[in-house]
């Protein structure tokens, strides 16, 4: 499992789709708030992905709580670093 969420984490188009996920965030945030479009996103992405490309050794329910994982960190690590550039661009 542990293998699992490292391959997730390091997946350019999941790191992508979260990154974008912040950008509309951040410029929708007054007609739809932060939290729920966030959340939403994150369990979007971790179920579509496996879905359309469903890992070979990994059951597609391991392979979405996985992605649930690594989506939450990678969205941390973004957030994380959205902020600092707007607080420094300020």
């Amino acid at each position: 499992m542990i293998d699992l969420v490292i391959s997730q984490l390091t997946d350019p188009f999941r790191i992508g789709l979260i990154v974008a996920l912040v950008v509309t965030m951040f410029r929708t945030q007054a007609a739809t708030g932060q939290v729920v479009p966030l959340a939403l996103g994150v369990i979007f992405v971790a179920v579509i992905l496996p879905s359309t490309n469903p890992p070979t050794d990994v059951a597609l329910t391991n392979a979405i709580g996985a992605g649930l994982v690594s989506n939450v960190i990678i969205l941390a690590i973004v957030l994380a670093l959205a902020v600092l550039f707007r607080r420094l661009r300020s």
